[in-house]
């Protein structure tokens, strides 16, 4: 059995903005927001790239204490848009505790935070009263399944439970499971997203790698720079993403707002190298998801790109775009505006690509100067364009070669 799956509810907390309004905005006007690292007493002192993607505006949390005591900063923030794409959807509480409704939800570390906090206390603790400091829900907050397990708890979703830990397809991989266990009938709908806080020791990691932006410190607006000749990495973001995906069928007799279509999803491999992209393994990612999708490379109006601004990796995901759909589709790099939102990034990315369909506009890619005459060969986007998106694709590729590829479609 198979059946047709639609997003019918979304939300985004990201460094341009909370929300659809602030959000199409940001990108409207070319807000970036990219901010100043800030300075910590652990390891900031060491990093050579000083920008982040930062929310840097006040949320408004109105959680009950019973479930705030096992919450990080990143399950704030799933638990934030899992409550408004809840409240969206305008599904009934009996619904929702029902165990139609599933949840796939993931981040990268679970709380760097607290994590951070465990081991300051473990390692200068001098006596049994400092390590009492150590609570018995620190691990509920800094577990890697901490977003999935208190959206879980708060709602008191009781159908399956995803959560997905595949680094920068986390969120887009989530979205995919979800995407799968609606269609082939496991549930009747499914919240799906990402999330991670703001957290230095990621920063950290990359930087190491020499992965990251340092050239545009003293002008974090600047960078990162998707596809342009000046790009010299990554700018680490922080951020959290949630859709509602339900059967069609259902959603049409309900009368629930429905945004688009999810009409194909792949999930692959590199069968390469850990570190570095591989082009055979994203070419052949695209390609399956084209195929699942059922439809021809040409019916693309838009690719959201995963675009990291890296020097090789935005190189090879343009090869992969050239050879699967050639030079028909625009295609965006979103990370220009508010960097890597690491866990977050695959469904903030769909869902800023959901307000593009929904608005009739293409963003450009932000900071994007001069085309890489090696990525020249797609057709990039350097001003708003005002142009009818039908069928998009959202493309986010991850350390260890998970590559994705998510191919939505605007409903007449």
């Amino acid at each position: 059995m198979e059946r047709r799956v639609v997003i019918t509810a979304a939300s985004a907390i990201t460094p341009i903005g909370h929300g659809k309004e602030d959000i199409v905005h940001s990108l409207l006007n070319g807000v970036s927001g990219i901010k100043p690292l800030r300075e910590d007493e652990l390891i900031s002192r060491f990093i050579h790239s000083k920008v982040y993607g930062t929310v840097d505006y006040p949320i408004s949390y109105d959680f009950k204490r019973q479930y705030r005591k096992t919450m990080a900063p990143c399950s704030y923030y799933a638990c934030q848009v899992a409550k408004e794409v809840l409240e969206q959807s305008g599904l009934t509480e009996e619904f929702i505790t029902s165990g139609k409704l599933g949840v796939a939800f993931g981040s990268i570390h679970g709380s760097p935070t607290t994590q951070r906090d465990i081991y300051r206390t473990f390692f200068r603790a001098t006596d049994n009263a400092a390590f009492k400091k150590i609570g018995a829900v620190d691990y509920l907050k800094s577990m890697v399944h901490t977003t999935a397990v208190n959206i879980t708890k708060m709602f008191g979703i009781t159908g399956r439970v995803i959560s997905s830990g595949t680094a920068c397809t986390t969120s887009s991989q989530s979205i995919g499971y979800g995407y799968e266990s609606v269609k082939f009938g496991m549930q009747e709908a499914m919240l799906c997203g990402g999330a991670d806080e703001y957290d230095t020791i990621t920063v950290a990691v990359f930087d190491n790698l020499l992965a990251c932006s340092t050239a545009f410190n003293n002008d974090p607006q600047l960078t990162p720079r998707p596809f342009d000749k000046m790009r010299d990495g990554l700018v680490v973001a922080e951020g959290a993403g949630a859709v509602m995906l339900e059967e069609y069928e259902f959603a049409r007799k309900r009368g629930a707002n429905i945004l688009a279509e999810v009409i194909g999803f792949a999930c692959n491999n590199n069968g390469g190298d850990l570190i570095l992209p591989n082009l055979d393994g994203i070419t052949n990612t695209l390609k399956l998801g084209v195929e699942n999708a059922k439809i021809n490379p040409d019916e693309v109006d838009l690719i959201s790109a995963h675009a990291t601004a890296t020097k090789m990796g935005d190189i090879i995901e343009a090869q992969a775009i050239s050879s699967v759909f050639g030079d028909h589709p625009y295609v965006v790099g979103l990370k220009g505006y508010m960097g890597h939102t690491m866990a977050a990034c695959g469904s903030i990315e769909t869902i800023l690509t959901l307000y593009m369909m929904q608005d009739g506009f293409i963003a450009p890619t932000l900071n994007l100067e001069e085309v890489d005459e090696r990525c020249a060969m797609i057709r990039h986007v350097q001003e708003i364009i005002r142009h009818p998106v039908k069928t998009a694709a959202v493309q986010n590729f991850a350390f260890g070669g998970v590559n994705t590829i998510l191919l939505l479609r605007k409903l007449s």
